[in-house]
């Protein structure tokens, strides 16, 4: 039987941060000047597996490893190999996850032998200048390779840009053109406040509906039914025959077919992406052997997932809605 929230929503989703760690510092992300968690506070990957596993038991049919980055994490192969049982089983229907590339093209024919069909891929721009910029310390080179490698192993690919404002409104046309132009779905997410980032969210805050009216000047924008299982709304660029999406936590929330929830690299689950309720699983995780007090602990932080987040952005709120970074919760 599926997982039911208050709100009668089928919880079927789990988005399980492997590692907070990242080889990138993107300004709408974190800090340039991190401290990450150390490495004894994690969850080993075998226990990460024993938590995805009983969430799957429990109604679980998508899963998405995140970070951080995921592919920083020593050994992640293993978790992959491991977990593509589900897959073989039928009880997990897709197992996938978010990365910024720099690794991709290591992992990516392992990745597709493991039973992954796609992955999200974060870029936000194609200048490489800009992309040092956003990233800090990223080569865009090394991206563009990894989806090359992504492609070449048969691994469908999305592109998931953060529209900032000051940058996305011209670059918006190109990222188009070249993801389309590869067979490759875009879609473009808001700026959300989560963590100290060392600079307004303000001023990097792009409204989608303001990106949206000036794609319009250009592009013939068609609403279709298309659904990943997220909370992307698509439409169909007449003119270039590929699929766009937009993620609007600001200004049009998902929250009523949320249908997910997020683990942690150490244990703890957040049933909002944007609230600070959180539930301990480390603990009944390595309490017992049998998952008993693991499955209460579960069930009784699903009964209170909350109805959607508190968001907000404006010049009188400096501080972020949500104090952890992106980083340690997930994207």
């Amino acid at each position: 039987m599926p997982m039911i929230d208050p709100f009668g929503r089928s919880i079927d989703y789990l988005r399980v941060s492997v590692t907070d760690r990242c080889d990138f510092r993107c300004v709408y992300c974190m800090s340039e000047d991190m401290t990450f968690l150390p490495k004894k506070d994690l969850l080993t990957l075998e226990e990460l597996d024993r938590l995805c596993s009983a969430f799957i038991a429990k109604g679980v049919r998508k899963l998405r490893l995140t970070g951080g980055e995921p592919l920083v994490r020593r050994d992640i192969m293993t978790l992959f190999r491991s977990l593509s049982r589900h897959l073989d089983s039928g009880r997990l229907q897709e197992l996938t996850l978010t990365t910024n590339g720099s690794q991709l093209a290591r992992f990516a024919a392992e990745l597709k032998s493991c039973g992954v069909e796609r992955v999200n891929v974060s870029l936000d721009t194609l200048d490489p200048d800009a992309f040092r910029a956003i990233t800090r310390w990223g080569d865009l080179a090394k991206v563009l390779e990894g989806i090359d490698k992504a492609q070449e192993a048969g691994l469908a690919v999305k592109i998931n840009a953060v529209a900032v404002k000051g940058m996305t409104e011209t670059e918006a046309f190109r990222l188009i053109e070249w993801a389309h132009g590869r067979g490759m779905d875009l879609t473009f997410i808001e700026v959300m406040p989560l963590g100290d980032v060392s600079g307004h969210r303000v001023d990097q805050y792009l409204p989608l509906s303001v990106l949206r009216a000036q794609l319009l000047d250009r592009y013939t924008l068609e609403d279709i039914p298309y659904a990943t299982g997220g909370p992307a709304r698509y439409v169909r660029v007449a003119e270039t025959g590929g699929r766009l999406g937009f993620i609007t936590p600001m200004t049009h929330n998902f929250c009523e077919s949320c249908n997910r929830v997020r683990i942690t690299c150490t244990g703890t689950l957040f049933m909002c992406l944007g609230q600070e309720d959180a539930a301990d699983l480390r603990s009944p995780l390595r309490a017992s052997e049998s998952n008993g007090l693991l499955d209460e602990a579960i069930d009784r932080a699903i009964a209170r997932k909350p109805k959607g987040h508190d968001f907000i952005i404006d010049r009188r709120t400096k501080q972020p809605s949500v104090s952890r970074h992106m980083s340690m919760t997930g994207g």
